[in-house]
């Protein structure tokens, strides 16, 4: 049996650059990262959060403060973070996979000081793994609707 190789946003982005660059265009609409982060109860549920993800050093990071979701991502770590809706169009994007917490202590200091994440809050660093990205767009209502999917590698 294959499993999935869970990759970076980086292998992401190297494997399907147009695609991940569209993706992360709809992420940042605003100007920074928005999204709805989904994640797995423990009674095996969705629960969906608000969330504002940073795009760095080659990852897909989230700062993730005590909360239901971030317990959900400590026992369980799948996840879905769909873009926020845009305002003037029906495109979508959404990534899948398994969030880990960031163990390497320089890597969430040099994140947080750039990212500005407040150092008196108790928050952990996970970096969302994909798993799958897909984007669907609509160039106007009533036309047909392109979708573009990727998945990360199997072994």
């Amino acid at each position: 049996m294959s499993s999935t190789l869970w990759c970076s946003w980086s292998d992401f982005a190297v494997a399907s650059p147009r695609l991940a660059a569209d993706v992360r265009s709809l992420l940042e609409l605003y100007g920074q990262c928005f999204g709805y982060l989904a994640t797995v109860r423990r009674d095996g549920g969705p629960r969906v959060h608000p969330v504002s993800p940073v795009i760095a050093e080659g990852g897909l990071y989230c700062f993730v403060t005590l909360s239901p979701k971030r317990r959900d991502l400590e026992r369980d770590g799948r996840y879905a973070l769909h873009a926020y809706p845009a305002e003037h169009t029906d495109d979508e994007a959404y990534v899948t996979g398994r969030a880990r917490p960031v163990s390497d202590e320089l890597r969430r200091h040099r994140l947080a000081r750039l990212h500005r994440a407040a150092p008196d809050i108790d928050w952990k660093l996970f970096e969302f793994e994909i798993d799958v990205a897909m984007l669907t767009h609509r160039e106007h209502p009533g036309h047909p609707v392109e979708h573009r999917i990727w998945h990360a590698p199997t072994e």
